[in-house]
C-alpha cells in the first residue's frame, strides 16, 4: 500500500509578543521565518530581495495602544523627558490601529515614517535614525519610484556621516565607511565617494575582509562611472582601479 506524504508548508510569518517602552503595554508584532530570509539578490547598499515575504517589511514594531515605534535596535527605556517628547508630540494624537498582521507595502512604509517620527522626537541613537531612513530609500527602490529613493538616500547619507562624526573610526567600522562611500556614489558625490572608500582599502586597521572586497569593487564601477561621464579622474584613480 502506498503512503501519501504531506509535507506542511509553514506559514512565513509568525508572531512575537513585545512590551512597548512607552506605555509598558504588551503586544504582537509579526516577523518572517529564519528559515525564509535568504535573499535571492542584494544590492551594493545592502537593500535585499525575497521571493515571498521581505523581513524588511517587518522590522518596525508599532505599538497598537499608544503609538510608539521603534525597532530592535532602539532605546529599550525612555527617560521622563523622552516620554513627554513623545506623548505631546504624538501620543496626545494617536488613532489606534493595528501593524500585527500581514503588511502590504503601503503599511509596511508607513511604519518606517511612523519610526523615523518618533526617533526624531524623542532624540534616538543616531545609527537608528540613519538605518530608518535607508529602509525608507529602500521602500521606494522597491516600487521603482527613484526621485524618492534619491531623496531618502541623501538623508541616511547625511545621518550614517553625523553616525561617523559621533563614533569616530574604529577597526569594526568599515562597514559604516564603506556604506558612506556607497551612498556618496548613488547620489553622484563621486569624489567623495573615491575618498571613502580609499580609506576602507588603505586603512591598515582596518582588517574586515569583505568591506575590503566591496571597496574595491565599488571603486572600480565608480571609476568607470567616471570616466563614462567624462569626470576628471582624482590623482589615485589615474594609474589604477583600486589602489
Amino acid at each position: 500500500m502506498e503512503r501519501v506524504v504531506k509535507t506542511l508548508e509553514l506559514e512565513p510569518l509568525y508572531q512575537i509578543k513585545i512590551v512597548c517602552p512607552q506605555c509598558e503595554q504588551e503586544f504582537q508584532t509579526s516577523r518572517v521565518r529564519p528559515s525564509l530570509k535568504k535573499a535571492i539578490r542584494t544590492d551594493s547598499d545592502f537593500c535585499a530581495y525575497y521571493k515571498n515575504e521581505n523581513p524588511d517589511f517587518y522590522v518596525v514594531r508599532v505599538c497598537p495602544h499608544c503609538g510608539f515605534t521603534s525597532t530592535e535596535h532602539s532605546t529599550v527605556q525612555l527617560s521622563d523627558q523622552q516620554t513627554k517628547l513623545f506623548k505631546d508630540k504624538i501620543g496626545n494624537r494617536w488613532q489606534p490601529r493595528e501593524y500585527g498582521g500581514h503588511r502590504s507595502w503601503e503599511e509596511a512604509l508607513e511604519t518606517y515614517k511612523l519610526g523615523l517620527l518618533c526617533a526624531q522626537v524623542i532624540g534616538e541613537k543616531e545609527r537608528v535614525v540613519a538605518s530608518l531612513l535607508q529602509h525608507i530609500a529602500w521602500m521606494y527602490r522597491y516600487q521603482g519610484n527613484e526621485e524618492q529613493e534619491l531623496r531618502f538616500l541623501k538623508f541616511s547619507l547625511d545621518s550614517y556621516v553625523r553616525v561617523y562624526e559621533l563614533e569616530g573610526v574604529g577597526a569594526n567600522n568599515a562597514k559604516l565607511l564603506y556604506l558612506i562611500g556607497e551612498l556618496h556614489r548613488r547620489t553622484g558625490n563621486f569624489n567623495e565617494a573615491v575618498r571613502w572608500f580609499s580609506r576602507v582599502i588603505n586603512d591598515k586597521k582596518i582588517m574586515d575582509a569583505a568591506m575590503i572586497r566591496a571597496s574595491r569593487e565599488q571603486w572600480s564601477v565608480l571609476r568607470e562611472q567616471m570616466l563614462a561621464k567624462n569626470f576628471q579622474l582624482p590623482e589615485e584613480m589615474q594609474n589604477a582601479s583600486s589602489s
